[in-house]
């Protein structure tokens, strides 16, 4: 009975850390409220954990009537998370704090996914390196964050669309080589987790977040909750079959909206405008490495090049033809343009408004607003990092795998 207590406890501390760590900083009554316990019981809970240096006092609230109460937040460099963001031609990895700050340099390396057999070990590897050149002791990294694209089935660890592994778990995988809890997800799903939590949307209950990028994802809120769906896939709004094209997508059917809208698309019509004699400023542009040339459409697009300007301009209306379709089935209040190809700012925002003009009843997308992420492109990373905090109370804290910084703490106003 004693051991079934004390772990109970352990997850309610768990549940406040959690708490705090998306809450920012808390008063112990906000967080009674939030965890479903009483003021003494969570107050007792508070104490001990400044006692093992988890969390701080930062201040006071503002007083509502009577004394002001004491807020508290995680403690600085008691805990760090390893996240990871991958798209299918790129990755970047980073270690990150309990309030979000990068403490160690972002590390890129580029990293096809597609037929890649050796992926997981190279992502493995490279996660060990940025771990060892960290001035962090490994032992308060609580956990691996990883935002991939694909079908994810976060249960199971897997990934159907890449990085093969024989059906073997990806997250077992990588923990037997590292030794640290590894929680994958879809980057779309995870980009709207960023949002819901830290983003301007976080009071919404129904938001609509896409993903653009080497291909055109959708992370799903409703009812104020990350939606993914049965098996975990949903939001696959690059495979909306929109177009009689005959373009072979990616998942092997054609005429899916990825076939017309993806930054892989504008790279591909911008290559075909420049060998047809437009006039661009592109027109010396070098083609291998996409991530540079996608900022080079981008920034020429800012800048004024017509050129430039008509390949969003075609992007974006596709986009909105595929928005149209989400409105009028899901009815968003808010629709967030995120990831890479939204750096284009109001340049994609206006051709997709115009295609909802045309496409969408106006009583169902008259109170729908399209809005620019206001977190931006490190979404994905923070989303990542989200994605261990989600899942914090199966992380054991006391004791082993963390050293704490165990300091006498004040008694607690309340």
């Amino acid at each position: 009975m004693g051991k079934v207590v004390k772990n109970k406890k352990e997850t309610d501390k768990k549940k406040i850390l959690k708490e705090l760590y998306f809450g920012h900083s808390m008063s112990c009554a906000e967080l009674g409220k939030h965890i479903h316990k009483s003021l003494p019981f969570s107050n007792k809970l508070i104490y001990e954990l400044l006692e093992e240096g988890f969390v701080a006092e930062t201040g006071f609230a503002a007083s509502t009537g009577g004394r002001r109460p004491q807020t508290f937040a995680i403690a600085q460099n008691i805990m760090y998370v390893v996240s990871v963001a991958m798209d299918q031609l790129m990755t970047k990895i980073v270690i990150m704090d309990m309030q979000n700050n990068f403490v160690s340099a972002v590390e890129t390396i580029k990293l096809s996914l597609a037929k890649n057999n050796e992926a997981v070990v190279i992502l493995a590897e490279k996660i060990v390196d940025l771990i060892e050149k960290a001035d962090i002791p490994r032992e308060k990294i609580i956990g691996i964050g990883i935002a991939m694209p694909g079908f994810v089935n976060i249960k199971k660890g897997i990934n159907y669309s890449f990085l093969f592994t024989e059906n073997k778990s990806i997250s077992k995988i990588i923990f037997d080589k590292i030794g640290i809890p590894v929680y994958i997800d879809n980057d779309s799903s995870l980009i709207a987790l960023a949002e819901l939590r830290f983003g301007a949307v976080n009071q919404k209950k129904n938001v609509m977040v896409l993903n653009i990028g080497w291909g055109v994802g959708l992370g799903l809120i409703l009812n104020g909750e990350l939606f993914r769906g049965h098996d975990g896939f949903a939001g696959e709004f690059s495979h909306i079959p929109l177009f009689n094209n005959n373009k072979l997508c990616a998942c092997g059917k054609s005429g899916c909206l990825e076939t017309e809208t993806s930054l892989v698309v504008l790279i591909d019509k911008a290559k075909e405008g420049i060998k047809a004699g437009r006039s661009t400023r592109l027109s010396g542009l070098t083609f291998d490495d996409y991530e540079r040339a996608s900022e080079a459409i981008i920034l020429a697009a800012h800048e004024g090049d017509q050129f430039a300007a008509e390949l969003f301009r075609d992007i974006g209306y596709n986009i909105g033809r595929g928005i149209a379709v989400l409105i009028h089935l899901l009815n968003p209040e808010v629709v967030i343009l995120s990831g890479r190809g939204s750096t284009a700012g109001k340049i994609l925002k206006a051709p997709i408004q115009q295609a909802l003009n045309e496409h969408s009843i106006p009583i169902l997308s008259q109170n729908t607003t399209i809005e620019m992420s206001a977190i931006g492109y490190q979404a994905e990373l923070i989303g990542a990092a989200a994605l261990v905090m989600e899942n914090l109370e199966s992380i054991p804290l006391n004791g082993k795998p963390l050293i704490l910084a165990v300091a006498r703490a004040p008694q607690l106003a309340v």
